[in-house]
Protein backbone atom coordinates (compact mmCIF):
# COMPACT_ATOMS: atom_id res chain seq x y z
CA UNK A 1 0.00 0.00 0.00
CA UNK A 2 1.61 3.73 -1.24
CA UNK A 3 1.77 6.37 1.04
CA UNK A 4 -1.73 7.82 -0.88
CA UNK A 5 -3.45 5.29 0.86
CA UNK A 6 -1.68 5.86 4.10
CA UNK A 7 -3.70 7.29 7.36
CA UNK A 8 -1.87 10.33 7.26
CA UNK A 9 -2.21 11.50 3.78
CA UNK A 10 -4.69 14.50 3.61
CA UNK A 11 -5.23 15.26 -0.09
CA UNK A 12 -4.32 13.69 -3.63
CA UNK A 13 -4.01 15.39 -6.89
CA UNK A 14 -6.44 15.31 -9.42
CA UNK A 15 -7.86 18.03 -10.98
CA UNK A 16 -8.79 18.90 -14.80
CA UNK A 17 -5.67 16.95 -16.52
CA UNK A 18 -7.03 13.96 -15.02
CA UNK A 19 -9.29 11.27 -17.14
CA UNK A 20 -12.22 12.54 -15.66
CA UNK A 21 -11.47 16.27 -16.07
CA UNK A 22 -14.14 17.49 -13.12
CA UNK A 23 -12.14 16.93 -10.52
CA UNK A 24 -10.63 19.58 -7.86
CA UNK A 25 -7.06 19.62 -7.88
CA UNK A 26 -7.15 17.90 -4.31
CA UNK A 27 -9.54 16.38 -2.15
CA UNK A 28 -8.90 15.58 2.12
CA UNK A 29 -8.62 12.00 2.35
CA UNK A 30 -11.69 10.31 4.24
CA UNK A 31 -11.07 6.74 6.10
CA UNK A 32 -13.42 3.90 4.64
CA UNK A 33 -14.36 3.03 8.24
CA UNK A 34 -16.26 6.74 7.55
CA UNK A 35 -17.82 5.75 4.47
CA UNK A 36 -18.89 2.43 5.94
CA UNK A 37 -20.68 4.39 8.54
CA UNK A 38 -22.40 6.31 6.12
CA UNK A 39 -24.06 3.35 4.39
CA UNK A 40 -24.66 1.01 7.25
CA UNK A 41 -21.45 -1.13 6.43
CA UNK A 42 -18.94 -2.19 9.34
CA UNK A 43 -15.08 -1.83 8.11
CA UNK A 44 -13.06 -3.96 10.06
CA UNK A 45 -9.44 -4.08 11.30
CA UNK A 46 -6.90 -2.46 9.18
CA UNK A 47 -9.00 -1.90 6.65
CA UNK A 48 -10.95 1.24 8.51
CA UNK A 49 -7.63 3.26 8.15
CA UNK A 50 -7.68 3.16 4.44
CA UNK A 51 -7.84 6.41 2.76
CA UNK A 52 -10.29 7.18 0.05
CA UNK A 53 -9.72 10.62 -2.06
CA UNK A 54 -12.44 10.13 -5.10
CA UNK A 55 -15.44 7.83 -6.21
CA UNK A 56 -15.39 6.44 -9.64
CA UNK A 57 -18.15 4.02 -12.02
CA UNK A 58 -15.80 3.67 -14.55
CA UNK A 59 -12.39 1.47 -13.95
CA UNK A 60 -10.76 3.51 -16.84
CA UNK A 61 -11.46 6.79 -15.05
CA UNK A 62 -10.14 5.31 -11.51
CA UNK A 63 -7.35 7.63 -9.78
CA UNK A 64 -5.18 6.14 -7.04
CA UNK A 65 -7.18 6.61 -3.86
CA UNK A 66 -10.59 5.89 -5.59
CA UNK A 67 -13.54 4.11 -4.04
CA UNK A 68 -14.36 2.02 -7.00
CA UNK A 69 -17.77 1.12 -7.30
CA UNK A 70 -18.96 -1.89 -9.41
CA UNK A 71 -22.16 -1.94 -11.07
CA UNK A 72 -24.09 -4.30 -13.49
CA UNK A 73 -23.80 -2.79 -16.86
CA UNK A 74 -25.86 -3.31 -19.75
CA UNK A 75 -23.74 -6.45 -20.68
CA UNK A 76 -21.04 -6.77 -18.17
CA UNK A 77 -20.85 -6.40 -14.14
CA UNK A 78 -18.51 -3.69 -12.86
CA UNK A 79 -16.93 -6.75 -11.19
CA UNK A 80 -15.40 -7.62 -14.46
CA UNK A 81 -13.10 -5.15 -14.17
CA UNK A 82 -12.09 -4.57 -10.41
CA UNK A 83 -8.54 -5.71 -11.12
CA UNK A 84 -7.79 -2.93 -13.67
CA UNK A 85 -9.21 -0.77 -11.31
CA UNK A 86 -6.99 -2.23 -8.22
CA UNK A 87 -3.59 -1.48 -10.92
CA UNK A 88 -4.83 2.01 -11.69
CA UNK A 89 -4.60 2.66 -7.61
CA UNK A 90 -8.38 1.97 -6.37
CA UNK A 91 -8.04 2.21 -2.40
CA UNK A 92 -11.35 0.12 -2.06
CA UNK A 93 -14.69 -1.47 -4.42
CA UNK A 94 -17.89 -1.25 -2.91
CA UNK A 95 -20.06 -3.87 -5.05
CA UNK A 96 -23.52 -5.67 -4.93
CA UNK A 97 -24.24 -9.30 -4.19
CA UNK A 98 -24.13 -10.40 -8.26
CA UNK A 99 -20.63 -8.75 -8.25
CA UNK A 100 -19.29 -10.42 -5.12
CA UNK A 101 -20.40 -13.71 -6.68
CA UNK A 102 -18.00 -12.65 -9.45
CA UNK A 103 -15.13 -11.49 -7.21
CA UNK A 104 -15.08 -14.60 -5.18
CA UNK A 105 -14.05 -16.38 -8.38
CA UNK A 106 -11.35 -14.49 -9.29
CA UNK A 107 -7.81 -13.59 -8.15
CA UNK A 108 -7.92 -12.28 -4.64
CA UNK A 109 -8.24 -8.58 -4.21
CA UNK A 110 -5.70 -6.91 -2.86
CA UNK A 111 -7.72 -3.97 -1.44
CA UNK A 112 -11.03 -3.98 1.04
CA UNK A 113 -14.79 -4.61 -0.60
CA UNK A 114 -17.70 -3.28 0.91
CA UNK A 115 -21.43 -5.03 -0.04
CA UNK A 116 -24.32 -2.95 -0.19
CA UNK A 117 -27.60 -4.42 -1.79
CA UNK A 118 -28.17 -1.45 -4.00
CA UNK A 119 -25.39 0.38 -4.29
CA UNK A 120 -25.99 2.29 -7.18
CA UNK A 121 -28.54 4.29 -4.81
CA UNK A 122 -25.76 5.17 -2.25
CA UNK A 123 -23.13 6.64 -4.86
CA UNK A 124 -24.73 10.06 -5.15
CA UNK A 125 -24.32 10.50 -0.64
CA UNK A 126 -20.75 8.73 -0.98
CA UNK A 127 -19.82 11.09 -3.56
CA UNK A 128 -21.11 14.12 -1.38
CA UNK A 129 -19.09 12.58 1.55
CA UNK A 130 -16.37 12.17 -0.68
CA UNK A 131 -15.44 15.64 -1.97
CA UNK A 132 -17.23 18.09 0.45
CA UNK A 133 -19.01 19.26 -2.37
CA UNK A 134 -22.23 20.88 -0.55
CA UNK A 135 -20.42 21.34 3.10
CA UNK A 136 -22.84 23.11 5.80
CA UNK A 137 -19.68 24.25 7.51
CA UNK A 138 -17.94 26.10 4.45
CA UNK A 139 -19.64 28.56 1.67
CA UNK A 140 -20.52 26.88 -1.46
CA UNK A 141 -21.32 28.21 -5.05
CA UNK A 142 -25.67 29.35 -4.91
CA UNK A 143 -27.18 25.90 -6.99
CA UNK A 144 -29.67 26.57 -9.83
CA UNK A 145 -31.26 23.61 -11.12
CA UNK A 146 -33.34 23.53 -14.34
CA UNK A 147 -35.86 20.49 -15.24
CA UNK A 148 -39.00 20.36 -17.90
CA UNK A 149 -39.12 19.13 -20.93
CA UNK A 150 -37.99 21.99 -23.52
CA UNK A 151 -35.85 24.96 -22.81
CA UNK A 152 -33.92 23.79 -19.84
CA UNK A 153 -30.39 24.57 -21.63
CA UNK A 154 -31.39 28.20 -23.00
CA UNK A 155 -32.83 28.66 -19.51
CA UNK A 156 -29.34 27.41 -17.45
CA UNK A 157 -27.27 29.72 -19.90
CA UNK A 158 -29.34 33.11 -19.30
CA UNK A 159 -29.20 32.25 -15.42
CA UNK A 160 -25.17 32.06 -16.22
CA UNK A 161 -25.66 35.26 -18.23
CA UNK A 162 -27.93 37.09 -15.73
CA UNK A 163 -25.60 36.03 -12.49
CA UNK A 164 -22.46 37.43 -14.72
CA UNK A 165 -24.21 41.05 -15.47
CA UNK A 166 -25.01 40.85 -11.80
CA UNK A 167 -20.73 40.94 -11.16
CA UNK A 168 -20.93 36.83 -10.39
CA UNK A 169 -18.28 34.30 -10.74
CA UNK A 170 -20.41 31.52 -12.28
CA UNK A 171 -20.25 27.76 -13.65
CA UNK A 172 -22.27 25.67 -15.37
CA UNK A 173 -23.29 22.15 -15.85
CA UNK A 174 -25.42 21.17 -19.19
CA UNK A 175 -26.04 19.38 -22.57
CA UNK A 176 -23.62 21.49 -24.44
CA UNK A 177 -20.59 22.22 -22.28
CA UNK A 178 -19.63 22.08 -18.46
CA UNK A 179 -18.13 25.48 -17.31
CA UNK A 180 -15.98 26.15 -14.01
CA UNK A 181 -15.31 29.71 -13.77
CA UNK A 182 -14.49 29.88 -17.77
CA UNK A 183 -13.04 26.55 -18.17
CA UNK A 184 -15.14 24.79 -20.86
CA UNK A 185 -15.31 20.88 -20.23
CA UNK A 186 -17.33 19.02 -23.17
CA UNK A 187 -20.39 17.42 -22.09
CA UNK A 188 -21.49 14.38 -22.95
CA UNK A 189 -24.82 13.71 -21.02
CA UNK A 190 -27.65 16.24 -20.21
CA UNK A 191 -26.36 15.76 -16.81
CA UNK A 192 -23.35 13.69 -15.94
CA UNK A 193 -22.84 10.79 -13.31
CA UNK A 194 -23.32 11.78 -9.33
CA UNK A 195 -19.62 11.06 -9.04
CA UNK A 196 -18.83 13.73 -11.70
CA UNK A 197 -21.49 15.93 -10.82
CA UNK A 198 -20.00 16.19 -6.95
CA UNK A 199 -16.29 16.72 -8.11
CA UNK A 200 -17.46 19.64 -10.29
CA UNK A 201 -19.77 20.71 -7.54
CA UNK A 202 -16.20 20.67 -5.10
CA UNK A 203 -13.80 22.14 -8.41
CA UNK A 204 -16.45 24.79 -8.36
CA UNK A 205 -16.08 25.55 -4.67
CA UNK A 206 -12.40 24.80 -4.70
CA UNK A 207 -12.56 27.83 -7.30
CA UNK A 208 -14.27 30.39 -5.42
CA UNK A 209 -17.48 30.64 -7.82
CA UNK A 210 -20.51 32.36 -6.47
CA UNK A 211 -22.85 30.44 -8.03
CA UNK A 212 -23.96 27.43 -10.98
CA UNK A 213 -26.70 26.45 -12.80
CA UNK A 214 -27.78 23.21 -14.00
CA UNK A 215 -29.73 21.32 -16.27
CA UNK A 216 -31.76 18.51 -14.38
CA UNK A 217 -33.11 16.17 -17.02
CA UNK A 218 -35.49 13.29 -15.91
CA UNK A 219 -32.64 10.61 -17.14
CA UNK A 220 -30.21 12.39 -14.41
CA UNK A 221 -33.45 11.61 -11.71
CA UNK A 222 -34.64 8.17 -12.85
CA UNK A 223 -30.21 7.27 -12.54
CA UNK A 224 -29.49 9.08 -9.36
CA UNK A 225 -27.08 11.62 -11.39
CA UNK A 226 -28.21 13.85 -8.97
CA UNK A 227 -28.62 12.13 -5.67
CA UNK A 228 -26.81 14.24 -2.96
CA UNK A 229 -27.68 17.83 -4.83
CA UNK A 230 -29.33 20.09 -2.88
CA UNK A 231 -30.41 22.74 -5.15
CA UNK A 232 -30.82 26.37 -3.90
CA UNK A 233 -33.78 27.24 -6.74
CA UNK A 234 -35.00 24.53 -8.94
CA UNK A 235 -37.01 25.55 -12.16
CA UNK A 236 -39.61 24.01 -14.09
CA UNK A 237 -40.07 25.02 -17.53
CA UNK A 238 -42.85 22.84 -18.85
CA UNK A 239 -43.97 19.25 -19.95
CA UNK A 240 -45.11 17.96 -23.46
CA UNK A 241 -44.43 14.45 -24.63
CA UNK A 242 -40.46 12.83 -24.74
CA UNK A 243 -39.09 10.04 -23.39
CA UNK A 244 -41.87 8.00 -23.07
CA UNK A 245 -39.58 5.11 -24.14
CA UNK A 246 -37.93 5.40 -20.95
CA UNK A 247 -41.11 6.39 -18.80
CA UNK A 248 -44.05 4.95 -20.19
CA UNK A 249 -46.36 7.29 -19.64
CA UNK A 250 -46.97 11.30 -19.31
CA UNK A 251 -47.58 10.85 -15.63
CA UNK A 252 -44.94 8.78 -14.59
CA UNK A 253 -42.74 11.32 -16.64
CA UNK A 254 -43.62 13.96 -14.37
CA UNK A 255 -43.76 12.21 -11.15
CA UNK A 256 -40.41 11.83 -12.19
CA UNK A 257 -39.72 15.27 -13.03
CA UNK A 258 -42.00 16.23 -9.28
CA UNK A 259 -38.99 14.28 -7.11
CA UNK A 260 -37.08 17.12 -8.03
CA UNK A 261 -38.83 19.96 -5.86
CA UNK A 262 -38.23 17.92 -2.60
CA UNK A 263 -36.86 19.14 0.70
CA UNK A 264 -34.06 16.35 -0.18
CA UNK A 265 -33.16 17.62 -3.51
CA UNK A 266 -34.14 21.45 -3.34
CA UNK A 267 -35.01 24.46 -0.83
CA UNK A 268 -37.34 26.62 -3.13
CA UNK A 269 -38.44 26.56 -6.58
CA UNK A 270 -40.18 28.54 -9.07
CA UNK A 271 -42.63 26.77 -11.65
CA UNK A 272 -44.04 27.37 -14.48
CA UNK A 273 -47.63 27.17 -14.50
CA UNK A 274 -48.70 27.47 -18.52
CA UNK A 275 -49.49 23.51 -18.70
CA UNK A 276 -51.55 21.17 -16.47
CA UNK A 277 -48.37 19.73 -15.47
CA UNK A 278 -46.81 22.97 -14.00
CA UNK A 279 -50.07 23.97 -12.22
CA UNK A 280 -50.19 20.14 -10.48
CA UNK A 281 -46.41 20.45 -9.42
CA UNK A 282 -46.67 24.08 -7.77
CA UNK A 283 -49.73 22.28 -5.84
CA UNK A 284 -48.17 19.38 -4.97
CA UNK A 285 -44.19 20.00 -4.31
CA UNK A 286 -42.70 19.82 -0.86
CA UNK A 287 -41.07 22.94 -1.04
CA UNK A 288 -41.78 26.61 -1.19
CA UNK A 289 -43.04 27.50 -4.46
CA UNK A 290 -42.75 30.73 -6.64
CA UNK A 291 -45.26 30.82 -9.69
CA UNK A 292 -44.81 32.17 -13.24
CA UNK A 293 -47.38 32.14 -16.07
CA UNK A 294 -45.67 33.72 -19.68
CA UNK A 295 -48.73 33.73 -21.33
CA UNK A 296 -52.99 33.82 -20.58
CA UNK A 297 -53.40 30.10 -19.20
CA UNK A 298 -56.46 31.07 -17.05
CA UNK A 299 -57.02 31.00 -13.58
CA UNK A 300 -53.35 29.75 -13.22
CA UNK A 301 -52.19 33.45 -14.93
CA UNK A 302 -54.79 35.03 -12.38
CA UNK A 303 -53.10 33.61 -9.45
CA UNK A 304 -49.65 33.37 -10.85
CA UNK A 305 -46.84 35.63 -8.52
CA UNK A 306 -44.97 36.35 -11.54
CA UNK A 307 -46.70 37.29 -14.83
CA UNK A 308 -45.58 38.34 -18.12
CA UNK A 309 -47.15 41.18 -19.45
CA UNK A 310 -46.84 43.68 -23.21
CA UNK A 311 -44.82 41.30 -24.82
CA UNK A 312 -43.63 43.46 -28.26
CA UNK A 313 -41.29 42.39 -30.57
CA UNK A 314 -37.48 43.96 -31.27
CA UNK A 315 -35.87 42.72 -34.01
CA UNK A 316 -35.60 39.08 -33.83
CA UNK A 317 -36.23 39.15 -30.04
CA UNK A 318 -38.89 40.37 -27.88
CA UNK A 319 -39.34 43.26 -24.88
CA UNK A 320 -41.71 42.28 -22.12
CA UNK A 321 -42.42 43.27 -18.41
CA UNK A 322 -42.13 40.64 -15.77
CA UNK A 323 -44.79 41.76 -13.05
CA UNK A 324 -45.30 40.58 -9.30
CA UNK A 325 -48.44 40.64 -7.71
CA UNK A 326 -46.90 42.94 -4.96
CA UNK A 327 -46.48 45.61 -7.68
CA UNK A 328 -42.01 44.92 -8.43
CA UNK A 329 -42.09 44.97 -12.13
CA UNK A 330 -38.90 44.74 -14.34
CA UNK A 331 -38.37 45.41 -17.76
CA UNK A 332 -36.66 42.67 -19.59
CA UNK A 333 -35.18 41.35 -23.46
CA UNK A 334 -34.28 38.85 -24.88
CA UNK A 335 -32.43 38.88 -28.50
CA UNK A 336 -33.41 35.23 -28.85
CA UNK A 337 -36.96 34.33 -31.56
CA UNK A 338 -39.82 32.89 -29.95
CA UNK A 339 -42.37 33.27 -27.17
CA UNK A 340 -40.38 30.02 -25.72
CA UNK A 341 -37.19 32.59 -25.18
CA UNK A 342 -39.50 34.85 -23.71
CA UNK A 343 -40.74 32.32 -21.20
CA UNK A 344 -36.98 31.03 -21.08
CA UNK A 345 -36.30 34.71 -19.75
CA UNK A 346 -38.70 35.37 -17.80
CA UNK A 347 -37.87 31.60 -15.75
CA UNK A 348 -34.20 33.09 -15.47
CA UNK A 349 -35.03 36.01 -14.50
CA UNK A 350 -37.46 34.45 -11.47
CA UNK A 351 -34.83 32.23 -10.22
CA UNK A 352 -32.30 34.92 -9.82
CA UNK A 353 -34.95 36.65 -7.80
CA UNK A 354 -36.31 33.67 -5.53
CA UNK A 355 -32.16 33.35 -4.93
CA UNK A 356 -32.49 36.50 -2.96
CA UNK A 357 -31.04 38.95 -5.44
CA UNK A 358 -32.57 42.47 -5.22
CA UNK A 359 -34.88 43.86 -7.83
CA UNK A 360 -33.74 46.60 -8.61
CA UNK A 361 -30.08 45.09 -9.13
CA UNK A 362 -31.32 43.30 -11.50
CA UNK A 363 -33.14 45.51 -13.14
CA UNK A 364 -29.68 47.39 -13.47
CA UNK A 365 -27.95 44.39 -14.73
CA UNK A 366 -30.91 44.04 -17.46
CA UNK A 367 -30.60 47.62 -18.73
CA UNK A 368 -26.40 47.54 -18.72
CA UNK A 369 -25.46 44.12 -20.31
CA UNK A 370 -28.87 42.59 -22.24
CA UNK A 371 -28.09 39.09 -21.02
CA UNK A 372 -30.66 37.09 -22.74
CA UNK A 373 -29.37 38.00 -26.06
CA UNK A 374 -26.34 35.29 -25.36
CA UNK A 375 -25.50 32.76 -28.39
CA UNK A 376 -26.76 29.64 -27.33
CA UNK A 377 -25.31 27.17 -29.00
CA UNK A 378 -27.59 25.02 -31.37
CA UNK A 379 -31.02 26.52 -29.94
CA UNK A 380 -32.21 28.86 -32.38
CA UNK A 381 -28.91 29.69 -33.29
CA UNK A 382 -28.46 32.12 -36.25
CA UNK A 383 -26.71 31.20 -39.61
CA UNK A 384 -27.66 33.46 -41.90
CA UNK A 385 -30.31 35.96 -42.60
CA UNK A 386 -31.17 36.38 -46.07
CA UNK A 387 -32.32 33.91 -46.56
CA UNK A 388 -32.57 33.09 -42.92
CA UNK A 389 -30.66 29.74 -41.62
CA UNK A 390 -31.71 28.79 -37.79
CA UNK A 391 -30.27 25.45 -36.41
CA UNK A 392 -32.19 24.34 -33.34
CA UNK A 393 -32.31 21.50 -31.01
CA UNK A 394 -35.98 20.74 -31.32
CA UNK A 395 -36.50 17.02 -31.38
CA UNK A 396 -40.06 16.38 -29.77
CA UNK A 397 -43.79 17.73 -31.19
CA UNK A 398 -43.86 20.68 -28.73
CA UNK A 399 -40.32 21.81 -29.44
CA UNK A 400 -40.91 21.68 -33.38
CA UNK A 401 -44.27 23.77 -33.55
CA UNK A 402 -42.53 26.49 -31.29
CA UNK A 403 -39.72 26.54 -33.62
CA UNK A 404 -41.54 26.78 -36.30
CA UNK A 405 -44.04 29.33 -34.97
CA UNK A 406 -40.79 31.39 -34.48
CA UNK A 407 -38.85 31.67 -37.19
CA UNK A 408 -42.46 32.10 -39.63
CA UNK A 409 -41.78 35.94 -40.99
CA UNK A 410 -43.99 38.37 -41.66
CA UNK A 411 -42.83 39.27 -44.72
CA UNK A 412 -45.48 38.76 -47.75
CA UNK A 413 -44.17 35.25 -50.11
CA UNK A 414 -41.76 34.38 -47.48
CA UNK A 415 -41.73 30.36 -47.39
CA UNK A 416 -40.05 28.26 -44.32
CA UNK A 417 -38.24 25.58 -45.45
CA UNK A 418 -37.71 22.65 -42.94
CA UNK A 419 -35.37 19.57 -42.22
CA UNK A 420 -35.07 17.12 -39.97
CA UNK A 421 -35.91 13.33 -39.12
CA UNK A 422 -36.42 11.67 -36.06
CA UNK A 423 -33.72 9.78 -33.71
CA UNK A 424 -33.73 6.33 -33.33
CA UNK A 425 -34.50 3.85 -30.23
CA UNK A 426 -36.53 6.33 -28.79
CA UNK A 427 -40.32 7.16 -28.67
CA UNK A 428 -41.54 6.07 -32.04
CA UNK A 429 -44.82 7.86 -31.28
CA UNK A 430 -44.20 10.72 -31.48
CA UNK A 431 -42.59 10.60 -35.23
CA UNK A 432 -45.63 10.68 -37.38
CA UNK A 433 -46.51 13.35 -35.20
CA UNK A 434 -43.74 15.60 -35.64
CA UNK A 435 -44.11 15.05 -39.27
CA UNK A 436 -47.94 16.22 -39.32
CA UNK A 437 -46.59 19.66 -37.40
CA UNK A 438 -44.03 19.84 -40.02
CA UNK A 439 -46.23 19.77 -42.80
CA UNK A 440 -49.19 22.22 -41.08
CA UNK A 441 -46.21 24.79 -40.19
CA UNK A 442 -43.50 24.85 -42.72
CA UNK A 443 -44.17 25.02 -46.78
CA UNK A 444 -41.64 22.45 -47.83
CA UNK A 445 -40.77 19.81 -45.11
CA UNK A 446 -37.48 17.90 -46.18
CA UNK A 447 -37.12 14.70 -44.21
CA UNK A 448 -34.10 13.23 -43.51
CA UNK A 449 -32.21 11.14 -40.93
CA UNK A 450 -31.31 12.26 -37.49
CA UNK A 451 -29.32 9.61 -35.29
CA UNK A 452 -30.62 6.33 -36.35
CA UNK A 453 -28.34 4.26 -33.96
CA UNK A 454 -29.02 0.57 -34.18
CA UNK A 455 -32.50 1.29 -36.06
CA UNK A 456 -32.93 1.17 -39.55
CA UNK A 457 -32.84 4.80 -41.15
CA UNK A 458 -35.51 4.32 -43.72
CA UNK A 459 -37.85 3.08 -41.37
CA UNK A 460 -37.43 6.67 -38.96
CA UNK A 461 -38.15 8.50 -41.87
CA UNK A 462 -41.24 6.58 -43.38
CA UNK A 463 -42.66 6.88 -39.66
CA UNK A 464 -41.94 10.76 -40.24
CA UNK A 465 -42.93 10.77 -44.09
CA UNK A 466 -46.30 9.05 -42.88
CA UNK A 467 -47.29 11.55 -40.05
CA UNK A 468 -46.45 14.41 -42.28
CA UNK A 469 -48.28 12.76 -45.76
CA UNK A 470 -51.62 12.12 -43.52
CA UNK A 471 -52.05 15.61 -42.23
CA UNK A 472 -51.43 16.72 -45.89
CA UNK A 473 -54.21 14.83 -47.20
CA UNK A 474 -56.32 15.05 -44.72
CA UNK A 475 -55.97 18.94 -43.92
CA UNK A 476 -55.92 20.23 -47.64
CA UNK A 477 -52.43 21.81 -46.92
CA UNK A 478 -50.26 23.12 -49.18
CA UNK A 479 -46.86 21.70 -48.37
CA UNK A 480 -44.69 19.88 -50.35
CA UNK A 481 -42.52 16.94 -48.76
CA UNK A 482 -39.46 15.42 -49.48
CA UNK A 483 -37.08 12.71 -48.58
CA UNK A 484 -33.42 13.14 -48.77
CA UNK A 485 -30.81 11.54 -47.04
CA UNK A 486 -27.89 11.69 -45.67
CA UNK A 487 -28.64 14.53 -44.28
CA UNK A 488 -25.88 16.59 -45.24
CA UNK A 489 -27.88 16.37 -48.56
CA UNK A 490 -30.79 17.23 -46.95
CA UNK A 491 -29.03 20.11 -45.79
CA UNK A 492 -28.02 21.36 -49.26
CA UNK A 493 -31.22 20.59 -50.69
CA UNK A 494 -32.78 23.24 -48.71
CA UNK A 495 -30.27 25.66 -49.30
CA UNK A 496 -31.02 24.99 -53.14
CA UNK A 497 -35.07 25.64 -52.55
CA UNK A 498 -34.30 28.76 -50.86
CA UNK A 499 -34.33 32.13 -51.72
CA UNK A 500 -33.48 35.10 -49.72
CA UNK A 501 -37.28 36.23 -48.12
CA UNK A 502 -37.04 32.52 -47.16
CA UNK A 503 -36.25 30.48 -43.71
CA UNK A 504 -34.65 27.51 -43.34
CA UNK A 505 -34.73 25.60 -40.21
CA UNK A 506 -32.62 22.72 -39.25
CA UNK A 507 -34.13 20.98 -36.40
CA UNK A 508 -33.54 18.24 -33.99
CA UNK A 509 -29.51 18.32 -33.71
CA UNK A 510 -28.67 21.57 -32.80
CA UNK A 511 -25.20 21.98 -31.18
CA UNK A 512 -24.35 17.94 -31.55
CA UNK A 513 -21.06 17.46 -33.82
CA UNK A 514 -21.62 13.44 -34.35
CA UNK A 515 -24.48 11.57 -35.85
CA UNK A 516 -24.70 7.73 -34.27
CA UNK A 517 -25.21 5.12 -37.28
CA UNK A 518 -25.37 1.34 -36.46
CA UNK A 519 -22.51 1.92 -33.74
CA UNK A 520 -20.49 4.62 -35.61
CA UNK A 521 -20.02 8.02 -35.11
CA UNK A 522 -19.72 9.82 -38.15
CA UNK A 523 -18.89 13.65 -38.13
CA UNK A 524 -21.62 15.91 -38.50
CA UNK A 525 -22.87 19.62 -37.48
CA UNK A 526 -25.71 20.82 -39.07
CA UNK A 527 -24.20 24.73 -38.12
CA UNK A 528 -21.35 23.88 -40.68
CA UNK A 529 -23.19 21.93 -43.49
CA UNK A 530 -25.36 25.06 -43.46
CA UNK A 531 -22.67 27.72 -43.75
CA UNK A 532 -20.65 25.54 -46.41
CA UNK A 533 -23.65 24.91 -48.12
CA UNK A 534 -25.47 28.48 -48.26
CA UNK A 535 -21.63 30.00 -49.08
CA UNK A 536 -21.63 27.61 -52.07
CA UNK A 537 -24.72 29.12 -53.29
CA UNK A 538 -23.18 33.20 -52.98
CA UNK A 539 -25.19 33.45 -49.74
CA UNK A 540 -23.30 35.20 -46.98
CA UNK A 541 -22.96 34.31 -43.31
CA UNK A 542 -22.75 35.37 -39.73
CA UNK A 543 -19.88 35.26 -38.16
CA UNK A 544 -18.65 31.90 -37.14
CA UNK A 545 -19.84 32.39 -33.56
CA UNK A 546 -19.43 29.41 -31.08
CA UNK A 547 -19.84 26.55 -33.85
CA UNK A 548 -17.66 23.52 -32.58
CA UNK A 549 -16.09 22.08 -35.38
Amino acid sequence: MSDQFAPGASAVPSGPGSSTGFRPTAVAAVPLAIIGQSIGVVVPGASASVAVTGISLNSRSVQPGDLYVALPGASRHGADFVSQAVEAGAAAVLTDDAGARLLAFSHDIAVPVLLAEEPRALVGQLSALIYRSRPQDAPAPALYGVTGTNGKTTTTYFINALLQALGKKTGLIGTIEILAGGEAIPSLLTTPESTDVHALLALMRERGLDAASMEVSSHAVSFHRVDGVVFDVAGFTNLTQDHLDLHGSMEEYFQTKARLFSPERARSAVVTVDDRWGVQLAATAGIPVTTLATHDAGTATATADWTVHSPAPRGLGTDFSLRHRDGTELRVHTGLPGSFNVANAALATAMVLAAGHDAAAVQAALDARDPFTVAVPGRMQLVSTAPAAVVDFAHNPDALARALEAVRSPEPGSRVIIVFGATGQRDQGKRPAMGAIAARLADTVIVTDDDPHDEDAARIRADVLAGATEARESEGLGSSIIEVFPREAAIRRAVELAGPADTILVAGRGHEIWQEVKGVNHALDDRVELRSALTARGFTVLEDQRIES
